[in-house]
Order: structure tokens, then C-alpha cells, then sequence
């Protein structure tokens, strides 16, 4: 083992403390996870979701100000960092999250250092060991069940073994719904039961008011998702609302625009690894932001992105689309993300300034998405090779945020950008899709309205290209400048004008504050697209009517939590009683 100065050492150990104490902190507030779905404490919830993502900063925060304490050295050497860098790789040798914990050691690293100096002689750009190459701790993570003494057996095993404190509300109902579904669908080509093998995670996976069982089904070579959701009646009882069985489903689930679940994860690497036996389109960072380590997500993608740089010879370039009055978009077309840079300068009529925008993309970040806004991620000097950027792209970051790039014959750095998946613009899908495509597009457009509206999330600015439509044909908000709690909004008529001169003027004739909205302007979204305003009124007139909103407000502010379910309606289970017995 190399030797390593006291100083270094004495730092090294002080992080890997305030990880494990972070880790734990985190693990405590998730496992109160299941007292609060069956006691239907829907507001705790979401406090509990925010409390646990600002817990990671101020861990960092706390354990920056113990490294100073540690020592009398002066901590803004890089030698001493790279030696405490070194000594750290050895500590988390043998740890069985050690993947997390050296993106904490990187936290600590970049608060310190301001996010400058990212090389991986001072952290963790690339892993300190290649995945897998050690044995991990004997935990096991999921519980496997047989069919060879008949599904009904099985599926009855599976749910008396996640037994909840409240009572099943009808198990037997909920027995038969699955075993139904289940030879419909994915078993239909099953000739044997007892072959099928099913396992379940041993946790519990909690979001909104919701708990999924998680696990996968094997047989005839074929490994598909099984997913039951789990839902509170509010009277103390608990029923399953239905099943999901393939692997688009379990992906919409675990999707990028849906708050992190709470799970009890001890070996995060562990869960990762199964669900992408479920999901192998996903990659490991969103399966990591799923489950709610969103900052070691953060240097999954870095790293992947990298790995991509390095087989991939395409250029960023300007994204497609209308160009944003306050953000510029780049993508590179092989790879599915967008990156978004604020400007310097915001284009008329824009009144936000950097700190708002800013302050935005935090609220998005702790709130409930719903499923209808996409996940971002926030970076500080991203690094780009030169010659992979577009000169249209460059021009056009140069003119438009120049004090965010530093350029040289090499790099582009940039010095705050935002990362999230790309999503086709709706605006640019509607010039192509065909008439039930459009029809179909605007049920998800006022869906996604009407969502983010119940979970006190107003857009603002509801624009078609504000916008955005995922492979799975959701349509996702992802403009976050002018969003504001839905309470904080005052929804109007606009009055009756009194003279012919009000009518016909260019302006409002009557007073408009600045949280003022009138339903009724919502038609000029649709301005010179007839076809989607005609399919959209069909389906979501009641947007235009400021009643509505302000009967949400009430709910709102009466306590009331809205369900949303990352499935659709029509394929929930009847909650009648079971017509047949089980065969026994």
C-alpha cells in the first residue's frame, strides 16, 4: 500500500464518515416511507421527498467545513487533494457502495474547488475499479418464487410476504385480477406454470400515493417485468390496481419525468443491475435518478457521455426547433439528450433574470413531476472537445452567452448548463402527424396541463413548443422559466367591454397584475393550427374557463393530493368481489 501523508489521510476518512453518516441520514428518511402510504400521509410525503434531496447538499456543506477542521494545512493545495484522492480509492476499496461514495468525495471535492480543476488525478471522473471485479456483501436484494403449486399459490405467496400494516382491502379479488391478466398476456404461450419462476424485489418501491411491487418473470428463456402498484383506499385498506408486464410499461414507470422513489436500496449498484434486466434500454443513470441517488446519476451519464465522445464522430449543433428567448439548445444527434445554457441576455418580452430561471429549474428539482416534466440535470464546466461543436453552434453560443464559455484551440467549457433527455418539440410533431396522431397529441397536451395544474404546478407559458413528445407518445412540459405554483396564479374573466372603442383596441382596456391569467387567451396557443385547436377543444374546453382553475385552487388549498397514475385509466383492475373461487 502506498504511504500517504496524515493530512491527506485524516482528510480522506473525514469524507468517507460524512458519507456514510449521509447515506444513513438518507436511508432513515426513506424507510419512513411505509408508515406514511399506510396512514395515507400524502403531505408528509412530498416534504419527506424534498427534505431527502436537500439533505445531500448540506451533507456536502457539513463535511467541507470538518475537512478544514481536520487540519491546519492549507486545503486549497491540489497536491494535498490528489493524495487524499489516493488514500480514499484504497478506504472505499472494499465498500460496497463505493461508486456513490466517491461521487461524494467529488461533491466535496468541487464545493471546494468551485467545480474547477475536474481531472481524474483529483477525483473520480472514471471509476477507481472496474464494475463487479470485487465480491459483493451477501445481501439479498429479491425473494424467487415458484409455479409448482399453481399461480393463484404463487401470486397469494407474493402478496401475503409484502404484507403492509393496513389489511389487504380484498386479497382474493386482487389474486384473481392478476392470475387473469397474467394468462391473458405475457403467459399465454406458457404451457407449464410450474416453469414460470418470479422474482420480487424485497423492497418496496414508494412514490406519490403509490407502492410498487417490483420483480421479473422467467420462463421459456424470457425475462419480463412484473409490476403491481399498490394504492391506499384512504380507509385503511390496501388493493392492487393493476398489473404491468412489459418493458415500455416498467420504462413509463421508472420514466425521467416522474418524481425519485423512495426505496430501500443498502446496495444501490445491486437494484440497478436488476431492474436492468427489466428495462435494458435504460441506461444506468436514470436507473440511478429512479431511485433517487440523482447526483451519482449525474456522474453516470458524465461518464457515459464521455465513453460515447469517444465512438461517435458527429457534431453539436443547435437543437431542432424554435430558438428559446431565454435558454440556447445544442445536441449531439447521436446521442439523446439536450443540453440547455441560459443567456446572457434574454430576448423581449422576457422580464426573468439567471437567478429566476435558476430558482425554477430548483423547484422543478424537489417537485412532484407527475410524469408531465422532465428530469434535469444541473452542471458546472462541462467539458467539450472543440472540434466536435458545429461553427454555427459556436457563433451562436458566442453571441448569445459568452460569459458562460471559455474556449481555447481544445476544450469549450461551459460554465452552468442544464441536461435533459430529448424530447421531440410538439410544435415540429404536429406539422407531421397525421389526424388521430394530432387528436392523440392534444389529449396528452391538456393531460399534461391538467396533471401538472392538480399537483400546483402552472406552466405559465403553455406555448405547443414548450412541449415536448417522448418515444412513448407523452407529452412532457420541459420550459421552466415562467412556472409558478398554481395557488400563487389569480385566474379571471376577461370583463365585457363597455364601448365599442374598448372592444377594438390593441391593448387590455382593463387593469392586469402580474400574477393575473385569463383562461380564455389559452385558444392563442394554437395560432395558425386549426386542426389541433379543433381536436384540443373537443377534449379540454373546460381549460378555457377560469372556474375551473380556481375550483383546483380550493382543492388545493384545502389539502387535497391529486392521484396520478403513470399508466392509463382504462387498464386498472374492477375493485368488485372475485365471481369465482380459487381452485384449490
Amino acid at each position: 500500500m502506498t504511504n500517504h501523508s496524515p493530512t491527506a489521510r485524516r482528510i480522506a476518512k473525514t469524507i468517507l464518515n460524512g458519507f456514510d453518516a449521509y447515506f444513513a441520514d438518507y436511508q432513515n428518511i426513506t424507510l419512513g416511507a411505509k408508515a406514511r402510504f399506510e396512514t395515507a400521509s400524502w403531505q408528509a410525503a412530498h416534504e419527506a421527498n424534498k427534505e431527502r434531496i436537500d439533505l445531500y447538499k448540506t451533507k456536502v456543506n457539513q463535511v467541507l467545513k470538518l475537512v478544514h477542521s481536520v487540519t491546519s494545512k492549507d486545503t486549497s493545495q491540489l497536491e494535498l487533494w490528489r493524495d487524499a484522492r489516493a488514500t480514499y480509492a484504497q478506504l472505499i476499496a472494499n465498500h460496497s457502495n463505493y461508486e456513490i461514495a466517491e461521487t461524494f468525495f467529488n461533491s466535496v471535492f468541487c464545493s471546494q474547488f468551485r467545480h474547477a480543476d475536474i481531472h481524474d488525478k483529483n477525483i473520480f471522473v472514471k471509476p477507481s475499479r472496474a464494475p463487479d471485479d470485487k465480491p459483493l456483501r451477501d445481501y439479498s436484494i429479491y425473494i424467487s418464487y415458484s409455479g409448482r403449486d399453481g399461480l393463484e399459490y404463487m401470486i397469494e405467496d407474493i402478496l401475503k410476504d409484502f404484507s403492509f400494516s393496513a389489511p389487504w382491502e380484498n386479497m382474493q379479488r386482487d389474486i384473481e385480477n392478476i392470475c387473469a391478466l397474467l394468462r391473458e398476456a405475457p403467459l399465454a404461450k406458457l404451457e407449464n406454470e410450474k416453469q414460470l419462476r418470479v422474482d420480487m424485489l424485497e423492497s418496496v418501491f414508494y412514490r406519490n400515493k403509490a407502492a410498487y411491487l417490483v420483480g421479473r418473470m422467467i420462463f421459456n428463456g424470457e425475462v419480463v417485468p412484473i409490476i403491481l402498484p399498490c394504492l391506499n383506499n384512504g380507509r385503511g385498506g390496501i388493493f392492487v390496481d393493476t398489473l404491468l408486464h412489459s418493458n415500455d410499461s416498467a420504462s413509463i414507470i421508472f420514466s425521467f419525468t416522474r418524481s425519485y422513489f423512495m426505496v430501500d436500496a443498502p446496495i444501490p449498484s445491486r437494484f440497478v443491475r436488476f431492474l436492468s434486466t427489466i428495462m435494458p434500454l435504460k441506461e444506468k443513470s436514470e436507473l440511478y435518478n429512479s431511485i433517487g441517488f440523482h447526483k451519482h446519476g449525474k456522474t453516470e451519464f458524465y461518464r457515459h457521455i464521455l465513453a460515447h465522445m469517444k465512438v461517435s464522430n458527429d457534431q453539436f449543433v443547435i437543437a431542432p426547433g424554435i430558438k428559446g428567448m431565454v435558454m440556447s439548445v445544442f445536441t449531439l444527434p447521436s446521442y439523446p439528450v439536450v443540453f440547455k445554457v441560459i443567456k446572457d441576455r434574454f430576448d423581449r418580452p422576457k422580464t426573468v433574470t439567471e437567478e429566476i430561471v435558476r430558482e425554477k429549474y430548483k423547484f422543478v428539482s424537489r417537485s412532484d413531476r407527475v410524469g408531465r416534466m422532465a428530469d434535469t440535470q444541473e452542471y458546472t464546466n462541462f467539458i467539450f472537445y472543440r472540434n466536435r461543436f458545429s461553427e454555427e453552434l459556436l457563433r451562436e453560443l458566442q453571441e448569445v452567452a459568452p460569459s458562460k464559455l471559455v474556449i481555447n484551440e481544445k476544450w469549450v467549457i461551459i460554465r452552468h448548463l442544464y441536461v435533459e433527455r430529448r424530447m421531440e418539440p410538439l410544435n415540429l410533431y404536429l406539422q407531421t402527424s397525421n389526424e388521430e396522431e394530432t387528436r392523440e397529441a392534444m389529449e396528452e397536451y391538456g393531460n399534461a396541463i391538467k396533471q401538472l395544474a392538480a399537483a400546483n404546478i402552472f406552466p405559465g407559458d403553455m406555448l405547443l413548443k414548450n412541449f415536448g413528445v417522448t418515444r412513448h407518445g407523452r407529452v412532457v412540459f420541459y420550459d421552466y422559466d415562467e412556472l409558478c405554483p398554481l395557488t400563487e396564479c389569480n385566474f379571471r374573466k376577461i370583463p365585457e367591454a363597455q364601448t365599442p372603442e374598448q372592444e377594438l383596441a390593441d391593448k387590455p382596456w382593463y387593469t392586469v397584475d402580474e400574477a393575473d391569467v385569463f383562461p380564455e387567451e389559452f385558444r392563442l396557443f394554437f395560432s395558425g393550427n386549426p386542426t389541433a385547436r379543433s381536436a384540443f377543444e373537443r377534449l379540454h374546453s373546460d381549460l378555457y374557463d377560469y372556474r375551473y382553475w380556481r375550483r383546483l385552487q380550493d382543492r388545493i388549498r384545502a389539502g387535497h393530493v391529486e392521484s396520478a397514475f403513470p399508466y392509463r385509466r382504462k387498464w386498472r383492475f374492477h375493485r368488485r368481489a372475485p365471481a369465482i373461487a380459487r381452485n384449490k
